[in-house]
């Protein structure tokens, strides 16, 4: 008869056993069986004599080692043989000992039954043929497209794990309807009719990244790596994100429907007034027309300003990203190309403003020149602001020739320059060339 609660009960009523124990419960935790040795630093006179009375030797250094199999066989000699130590361990802690091993099994188990159960919702719900089902197949297959995202979710709260996964793959039923009735809507109302939550599939939150891993998986897409990116890949699922945020300032630009001449924009122009184009304006324009061959980019609201303000009596286009161009940019840039025109692209000569420049050159290629940005610009514009070590490493792959002379520039004398220094050189160039 095992008296493995009397044996517990001892050694819980000898504080000079506690650490040893410890480290039982770890090696047990680790090997699953009395197994490996025991280090113990610093031990008391009572720890050693404790510990050696099992063992049947005599301590004198303060630090100990023994393997766990000694004392365990130690054990077997005391009034309280036979000694199972698994149970013995267990009445000590009072929790049952699952060695790593054997909770690794668990849990392979418990996340294999997560997945089949999802995965027989869908073939119940939708069949084998549907999205929903390719996408889970393939994350479970490749260990890809958001498997690390639900993984976590599930070690988080199993139940809401799985219906994050149920709504993702509910939302890729809605996106295949979508594109048979050819309807596209809104990513606010999108997510509001298969959650209730319009906010559920907002960029950067958990729901919204593991529906964007869901989309590339089905449509067999790279994840996107920038904001505009991501905004593509949704609208060539007919989602439409936020179309009021993503804006562009404009002058002397017509936008073009199948109509015609967009009248909103048209009246703009002979007014020669500026104006704000978003991404919900773009819905049915079809390309654009310029007044000039040349269209004139300047990333600063004031330089913008300043630039119409004296250029009333000049036909001219001119645009204002505002920093970083967003999606609306982007789109109207490609179809100012795509109309045979040239884009003549200014911003900051720093670092942030130099990258935007290089990556848009680097993106539209042809016809896409970099304006007032070489070296002898930098000179003309440059201010007292000091760049540090992080803007100094972001000039080091810059891919335009002309840029890379100026970036080297902005390296040696560590300063940034800006638009607003070159106003009258930006403002010579637009009329002389007009």
């Amino acid at each position: 008869m095992c008296n493995n609660k009397e044996c517990a009960d001892y050694f819980k009523s000898r504080h000079e056993y506690k650490r040893c124990f410890e480290e039982f419960r770890k090696k047990w935790k680790s090997y699953g069986k009395p197994g490996g040795f025991i280090t113990l630093i610093k031990t008391s006179k009572e720890e050693r004599q404790a510990i050696g009375g099992i063992i049947g030797k005599v301590f004198f250094e303060e630090t100990l080692r023994f393997s766990f199999s000694e004392f365990e066989q130690g054990l077997q000699k005391t009034r309280f043989a036979p000694v199972e130590i698994k149970e013995l361990l267990e009445e000590y802690f009072g929790e049952t000992l699952i060695s790593t091993k054997e909770q690794k099994k668990e849990d392979d188990d418990r996340r294999r039954e997560f997945f089949d159960g999802i995965c027989q919702y869908f073939e119940k719900n939708h069949g084998k043929g549907s999205d929903a089902f390719t996408w889970i197949n393939k994350m479970i297959s490749s260990k890809k497209y958001g498997y690390r995202i639900l993984i976590r979710e599930f070690e988080k709260q199993e139940n809401d794990a799985r219906l994050l996964a149920k709504n993702i793959g509910n939302a890729l039923i809605k996106l295949n309807k979508m594109s048979e009735d050819e309807e596209d809507y809104p990513l606010a109302v999108f997510a509001a009719y298969i959650t209730d939550n319009p906010h559920y599939f907002d960029r950067g939150t958990t729901a919204g990244l593991l529906f964007i891993h869901a989309i590339c998986a089905v449509k067999e897409k790279e994840l996107p790596e920038s904001a505009h990116q991501w905004r593509k890949l949704l609208m060539q699922v007919l989602i439409v994100p936020d179309n009021i945020s993503s804006i562009v300032h404009g002058y002397g630009l017509q936008l073009l429907t199948k109509e015609g001449r967009h009248p909103a924009y048209e009246a703009f122009c002979k007014r020669d007034e500026a104006y704000v184009i978003t991404m919900e304006n773009m819905k049915g324009i079809t390309g654009v027309e310029t007044t000039g061959e040349r269209v004139y980019v300047v990333e600063n609201e004031m330089v913008f300003g300043y630039l119409i303000q004296n250029l009333k009596e000049v036909n001219c286009t001119i645009l204002c990203t505002s920093g970083q161009p967003r999606s609306v940019a982007q789109i109207l840039f490609s179809y100012i190309l795509e109309g045979g025109f040239k884009i003549y692209y200014n911003g900051d000569i720093d670092p942030d403003g130099v990258c935007i420049a290089d990556r848009l050159w680097k993106k539209f290629g042809e016809n896409f020149y970099i304006w007032r940005m070489e070296p002898k610009d930098y000179e003309k514009s440059i201010s007292k602001e000091k760049i540090g070590a992080i803007g100094r490493a972001k000039l080091e792959n810059i891919s335009n020739p002309l840029l890379r002379e100026t970036a080297k520039c902005i390296r040696k004398r560590g300063l940034s320059a800006y638009q607003e220094n070159m106003l009258k050189e930006l403002l010579f160039d637009i009329g002389s060339k007009t």
